[in-house]
């Protein structure tokens, strides 16, 4: 590690094994520290088992890199990934020993706090208070925009007070910036990243992670596909952006055994079958893929992933019926899917396993009863495996401002479709209260904050965080929630373009 002006502790507010297997995290502590200026440790939050320890013992956190403790840094860097790691953002900075809330911390003694990643494409107005800047979105040119500023300025990131405040008020009017004392609860415009500064990659490999030993590269950013349901959807990012297959060949090291290609729509990529023809037939790599569309595949794309070491295959159903499938724009037909599980099944793999969310708008115990008929179809070629999750709104979504079906209509749907398929299809995925905890947060506003530092305080169940949101409101609502973060359904655009064509 080298030295440098500006030391930066990049956090990430889950396990060792979680955080080494976010390319986002590992992407900014790349960035950061190809830059002479800045250097930029690791530092994550304890194994459960850990915990307990640091917390009796008051041992402080500390890098992985130099041992350093978190807050002897300039900047603490935080990438928060989903709503339930809200906790975990509540207990790093505990235990870095600096106050949780910036609105207690003094930056002529305390670092600057940034926090960032994929909870902002969404709503990050629960992890606010924690943070003096947020980065929403894509954050690689808005990170370069700020540390130019902290590098030739650090006492604004921690020793001058008066220099944090012109900090503030400079990166505030930037786009992609969210600073929660000048912005309250209006969220900016989410940036986004340009090209040159793509594609994300990893450079560190360990085998201690969720997706031991493997490179990560991300092929595309972003999808061009209008899903009412994703804060990935084309009206977040302005769509897709690709990377040459060659670049990809390119950025995986001699060395490397196992590539991962991560991205919101990698299926998607015109030439995904030559991204995988190079790194399984030519250079014998295993490969993964983090996102599969049913009617992308055909008998040379599922050849190819058996012979990148597949053994099940894993695709989007969505919505529990073909009705509301049309009705989220997810545009998938039943015979795709069964084209899936064949293909699978002529090269090889065991089991075919379909990611379905539970209680869309208008949902019907028929749909739901649709779903368990054709995942008994399915089953007549190979076994099946339903993982349910109950659909949670978000902000920047056509669908933000819609239902949570409740823990216990959420619990009679599971258990229905449990007996309808009991011993012949598995059904797996998060359970209500699990689904219930992430709604409130994903719906939530500042006052959240102090409910995670409660839970976070309980051990951080979902007892504890039932209990520390029982008293907020069930939803919060940004200034210009209604005017700037509901996007309307990509057909109703197009229905509204040919209208104004037909004036035209």
């Amino acid at each position: 590690m080298k030295d440098a002006a500006l030391r930066m502790a990049l956090v990430y507010p889950s396990p060792y094994h979680v955080a080494m297997s976010s390319l986002g995290f590992l992407q900014i502590h790349r960035l950061a520290n190809a830059r002479p200026g800045t250097s930029a440790e690791r530092a994550v939050l304890p194994d459960p088992e850990d915990l307990e320890l640091h917390q009796q013992s008051r041992t402080v956190l500390r890098t992985l890199e130099r041992g350093r403790p978190v807050e002897d840094h300039h900047v603490i860097a935080i990438s928060h990934a989903y709503e339930l790691e809200l906790s975990g953002v509540a207990q790093v900075l505990q235990l870095s020993g600096i106050p949780s809330l910036a609105a207690d911390r003094d930056p002529a003694h305390h670092p600057l706090v940034l926090l960032g990643g994929p909870i902002t494409f969404s709503n990050p107005l629960p992890s606010a208070p924690f943070a003096d800047v947020l980065i929403l979105g894509e954050a690689e040119e808005a990170l370069g925009q700020l540390l130019d500023r902290l590098e030739e300025s650090p006492e604004a990131a921690r020793g001058d007070r008066a220099a944090r405040t012109r900090l503030l008020q400079d990166i505030a009017a930037l786009p992609g910036f969210y600073v929660p004392s000048l912005h309250g609860e209006q969220l900016p415009k989410i940036a986004q990243a340009p090209d040159e500064l793509l594609p994300a990659h990893s450079v560190l490999r360990t085998p201690h992670t969720e997706l031991h030993d493997m490179v990560l590269i991300e092929p595309e950013r972003g999808c061009h596909r209008g899903c009412t349901f994703c804060v990935m959807r084309r009206s977040t990012n302005g769509g897709m952006r690709l990377v040459e297959p060659a670049t990809v060949d390119r950025l995986v090291p001699d060395d490397a055994t196992r590539v991962g290609l991560v991205g919101a729509a990698v299926s998607d990529h015109p030439g995904i079958k030559t991204i995988l023809r190079r790194l399984i037939v030519e250079r014998g790599l295993s490969v993964g893929i983090s996102s599969l569309r049913a009617d992308r595949l055909d008998d040379e794309f599922v050849g190819l992933l058996a012979q990148g070491g597949y053994r099940s295959m894993t695709v989007a159903l969505d919505a529990t019926s073909t009705r509301l499938r049309d009705a989220i724009e997810k545009n998938l037909k039943d015979g795709a899917v069964e084209r899936a599980a064949e293909l699978s099944k002529a090269h090889g793999m065991k089991h075919l396993k379909l990611y379905v969310i539970l209680g869309l708008p208008g949902e019907t115990d028929e749909d739901r009863e649709e779903l368990a008929q054709f995942a008994l179809k399915l089953r007549k070629t190979l076994p099946v495996v339903l993982g349910i999750s109950p659909f949670v709104p978000k902000f920047h979504t056509p669908l933000a401002d819609s239902p949570f079906m409740g823990e216990k209509e959420a619990e009679r749907a599971l258990e229905r479709l449990r007996r309808a398929l009991r011993g012949r299809v598995e059904v797996r995925g998060p359970g209500p209260r699990e689904a219930y905890i992430e709604y409130r947060l994903a719906q939530g506003g500042h006052a959240h904050a102090q409910a995670a530092i409660q839970a976070a305080a309980q051990g951080g169940s979902l007892t504890a965080w039932k209990r520390a949101l029982s008293d907020l409101p069930e939803r919060a609502r940004p200034q210009n929630f209604y005017t700037e973060l509901i996007p309307p359904p990509t057909q109703r655009r197009r229905w509204a373009d040919k209208a104004t064509l037909r004036v035209l």
